[in-house]
C-alpha cells in the first residue's frame, strides 16, 4: 500500500473544508461543580440537548471531588423535564479492585450495588475518597432516550480512589430504564453530601 506524503504547500493549499468528515461527537453542555448538591442536565434548558438529535448522548464526568469520604457518584432520569427525578431501573454492577499495598486485588459483582425495578439511583463510580488528591472520573452513555417504543438502555464505567483501604475502584454498571416515555432530563449527585468540585460534560453522538 502506497504512502500519501503531505507537504507544507498541499496543507497550504485546502481552501474548503467540506470534504472533510464531520465529527461524529458533539460537545452540547459542559457543568462545573462547587459545593453542588446535584447537577443537572435538562432538555430546553441552558442550552441542554436531549431528544432525538442524537442517537446516544456520552456524560463524561471528570476529577468529580466529594466533601464526604468515601461516597458514590449516582444518576436518575426524569421523563417530566426534571420535576422528578424517580424513573424505575434495573441494573448490573460489578468492580475491579487493587490496593496501592499489593494486597488486595480483586474482582466482584455487588448485589446490593445494582437495581431490580427500583427509582433509586443509579450509582456510577463508587466510594470516593474525599482527600485532597482524591476524586471520581469515567463514562455514562445513554441509548435512545426520545424513543417512545422501547426502554433506555445505559452503559457507565467509573474509576475512583477509595480513600480507607487506599485502593483503585474500577465499577461497571449496564441497565436500562425501564420506561416508553421519553428521557428528557439525567441528574448526577453523591450519594451523601455535595459534590465539593468537578466537571461533568455531555455529549451528542451520530450513528453515521
Amino acid at each position: 500500500m502506497a504512502l500519501v506524503k503531505y507537504n507544507n504547500n498541499s496543507i497550504s493549499s485546502i481552501t474548503a473544508t467540506a470534504a472533510l468528515p464531520a465529527g461524529a461527537m458533539t460537545l452540547i453542555k459542559s457543568q462545573t461543580a462547587s459545593s453542588s448538591s446535584t447537577v443537572s442536565f435538562v432538555h430546553g434548558t441552558s442550552d441542554v440537548v436531549l431528544d432525538s438529535t442524537y442517537p446516544i448522548y456520552l456524560f463524561k464526568f471528570i476529577s468529580v471531588h466529594p466533601a464526604t469520604q468515601n461516597v458514590d457518584l449516582v444518576f436518575n432520569g426524569s421523563t417530566d423535564t426534571g420535576s422528578n427525578y424517580n424513573v424505575t431501573k434495573t441494573s448490573t454492577y460489578f468492580y475491579t479492585s487493587h490496593s496501592e499495598a499489593d494486597d488486595i486485588a480483586n474482582v466482584s459483582y455487588e448485589a446490593d450495588r445494582d437495581l431490580a425495578q427500583s427509582t433509586a439511583f443509579q450509582e456510577v463510580a463508587s466510594l470516593i475518597g474525599n482527600d485532597n488528591d482524591q476524586a471520581g472520573s469515567g463514562e455514562l452513555y445513554l441509548f435512545n432516550p426520545s424513543s417512545t417504543t422501547y426502554v433506555k438502555h445505559f452503559i457507565a464505567v467509573g474509576a475512583s480512589p477509595r480513600a480507607s483501604s487506599v485502593r483503585s475502584f474500577n465499577t461497571y454498571v449496564g441497565g436500562y430504564l425501564n420506561t416508553t416515555s421519553a428521557i428528557d432530563a439525567i441528574q448526577f449527585k453523591m450519594s451523601s453530601g455535595n459534590m465539593d468540585a468537578g466537571t461533568i460534560k455531555l455529549y451528542g453522538i451520530k450513528d453515521s
